[in-house]
């Protein structure tokens, strides 16, 4: 832990330990993900067991500690041991500080640092990944769930990742490969002059009735006024900028399906902005807002 970081840490230590647990829960998930695991994915539970060396006499790290040293000992996490961590990890979570939501978001950022721990993602664990995430659909419109649900279904559309594909997946999955609790995400999930994907929101479901929305880009199908008219005849209102009481961002569907960071611009990096924030808002690709809109009529 950074010294700096110290003084402030009094004041929240049970809520640490609480989060460093489901962090380990998240970690095992990722590593093994695939069924496999390798000496660098290893080398995340040693750090994770480096990090808790001031801790480890303290309940729960007291149980925890002994089980992890006595797994990775030999190099190998068989079967037995991960079930064993993840069986005393799932009795030792805590919902005294953080809800189920908030600890399961700190559980599947440990998932996906977990998948990219050894430099290297796969189909399988791709797939891994979106079974853990159709487990835990609460999570919907929660940073960064959405965003990594539309990341796994752009890539694997055609069934492989090529290299351009894994380097994005790596880019964005190395975000939250931090297993020490200072250490926050500081880049946004894409970057000026490339293309914006794993943006939109998979299956979305859309309610109208008092919701806020905002539209960016350009519709194939109807102006900006006829798609004012639609969501104030279904009980919705339309705003011209991004905020937090925004409850939806639609994009526009005129061009290229893999929206140009100079043509969306500000609102959708506001909008993953105010997601990462904690904000549950969706961003909605126009395609998917006029099925919404098909279903309400």
């Amino acid at each position: 832990m950074h010294p700096d970081h110290r003084q402030y840490t009094k004041f929240t230590k049970r809520a640490r330990l609480d989060k460093s647990v489901n962090s380990l829960l998240g970690l095992i998930e990722g590593i093994s993900i695939d069924g496999a695991i390798n000496a660098s994915e290893l080398g995340f539970l040693h750090l994770w067991l480096s990090d808790h060396d001031e801790v480890q006499h303290r309940h729960p790290f007291n149980e925890l500690v002994p089980v992890v040293h006595a797994a990775v000992a030999d190099g190998v996490l068989t079967q037995d041991e991960r079930e064993d961590i993840i069986w005393l990890c799932e009795r030792l979570r805590s919902t005294e500080y953080f809800d189920k939501t908030t600890a399961d978001l700190q559980r599947l950022h440990a998932v996906v640092g977990g998948i990219v721990a050894d430099g290297h993602i796969s189909e399988e664990e791709l797939r891994g990944l979106s079974s853990w995430l159709q487990d835990h659909e609460h999570l919907k419109t929660c940073w960064p769930y959405d965003e990594i649900d539309s990341l796994i279904t752009t890539v694997l559309v055609d069934k492989k990742i090529d290299e351009q594909e894994h380097q994005m997946l790596k880019n964005f999955f190395s975000e939250f490969t931090a297993v020490l609790d200072e250490r926050t995400i500081v880049s946004p999930s894409f970057a000026e002059g490339t293309t914006l994907v794993g943006l939109c929101a998979v299956c979305p479901e859309v309610e109208f009735e008092g919701s806020l929305f905002c539209f960016t880009g350009a519709s194939t199908r109807y102006t900006r006024t006829n798609l004012t008219e639609i969501v104030n005849r279904l009980g919705g209102e339309v705003v011209s900028t991004m905020s937090a009481k925004v409850r939806y961002l639609i994009i526009g569907a005129d061009g290229n399906p893999c929206w140009a960071y100079a043509c969306y611009g500000r609102k959708v990096e506001k909008a993953v902005q105010l997601r990462k924030s904690g904000v549950r808002l969706l961003i909605i690709h126009e395609n998917d807002f006029h099925d919404a809109v098909a279903d309400h009529c």
